[in-house]
């Protein structure tokens, strides 16, 4: 059983991809920045101390929360996709508002470890993400073997797409 931490999180889908993140894990705090500059949401999150796994949950369940509204916001696009590249990884994202949240993914990095964060709690936290923004997220990996490669075209895919998902649509006359 995991320890809980707390999260305090600030999300502005309209900013210019500034971030302040302390989720207790370095490597999780890199792939969050590179989320919000991606998508140039300016974000500030910041998880009080627990073990990973509750620091991981915690840090994408506030996230998920801050962005569901914005999300389904009166004429927000509600769906995004983007392929973004990290040196030789290339990574797909495709996501959706539907009323059924879902994570599928194609990436196994199971037993890599990055920063002594074990890639695994990367999936747990797309999953969580997932299921508090009320997002189908699909993320595939076309190209890469370098873990961290892979792990940031992954989260910079998944910013491009959630700032689509968050566009406004022109109303129509």
């Amino acid at each position: 059983m995991s320890e809980q931490a707390a999260a305090g999180v600030r999300v502005n889908v309209y900013g210019h991809g500034d971030a302040t993140v302390d989720t207790g894990l370095p490597v999780l705090n890199r792939l969050l920045a590179r989320l919000a500059e991606t998508a140039r949401f300016d974000l500030v999150l910041d998880i009080e101390p627990g073990d990973t796994q509750a620091e991981v949950e915690a840090a994408a369940g506030a996230l998920g929360h801050a962005l569901a509204g914005p999300l389904r916001a009166e004429g927000a696009r509600g769906y995004g996709s983007a392929e973004m590249t990290s040196a030789e990884a290339l990574a797909s994202v495709v996501l959706e508002t539907p009323d059924e949240p879902l994570f599928v993914t194609n990436v196994d990095l199971t037993q890599a470890r990055i920063g002594g964060l074990g890639t695994d709690v990367v999936r747990r936290f797309l999953e969580v993400l997932a299921e508090n923004a009320g997002l189908v997220l699909h993320v595939r990996l076309l190209n890469g073997t370098d873990s961290g490669h892979v792990l940031e075209a992954i989260f910079k895919g998944l910013g491009a797409a959630l700032a689509q998902a968050c566009e406004r649509r022109e109303a129509r006359p």
